[in-house]
């Protein structure tokens, strides 16, 4: 199995850096399973181009989760322009994410934006709710 553990933000960003370079001029939405000691035992690509929270529905993020058998679900994506500063929708898929995983008693670990350095006011590079204590 992979050894990869995946707790902190950098870490997740870095497991699906090759994923995000495939696609970099579109925003890409995936979900990581994760088990029990919080190694990846699967990833799936949620949606890719305009981030609409209509299109990140929980049921897409959580079946893939439940037919993996994953303790908890790190979810992630991009934002092409560097600056990883969650949007208004960021927030509101976060926010509907973390109600279904308390629902079905799957974790929400974290969700993580990936952006640049160069262009993160911050010069962090990524963003993650649960970091700011969203989640």
């Amino acid at each position: 199995g992979d050894t990869t553990k995946l707790e902190k933000p950098s870490q997740i960003v870095k497991y699906l850096q090759s994923a995000f370079d495939d696609n970099p001029m579109q925003e890409a939405f995936y979900a990581v399973f994760l088990d029990r000691k919080n190694h990846p035992i699967g990833r799936q690509l949620i949606t890719l181009g305009i981030l609409d929270s209509t299109l990140v529905a929980p049921r897409e993020v959580f079946r893939g989760a439940i037919l993996a058998s994953a303790s908890c679900v790190v979810v992630a994506h991009n934002h092409p322009s560097g600056d990883p500063a969650p949007s208004q929708a960021d927030h509101r898929v976060t926010r509907a994410l973390r109600e279904a995983a308390k629902i079905i008693d799957i974790g929400l670990l974290d969700h993580v934006i990936a952006g640049d350095t160069k262009a993160d006011p911050l010069g962090v590079g990524y963003f993650s709710f649960r970091e700011a204590g969203l989640l």
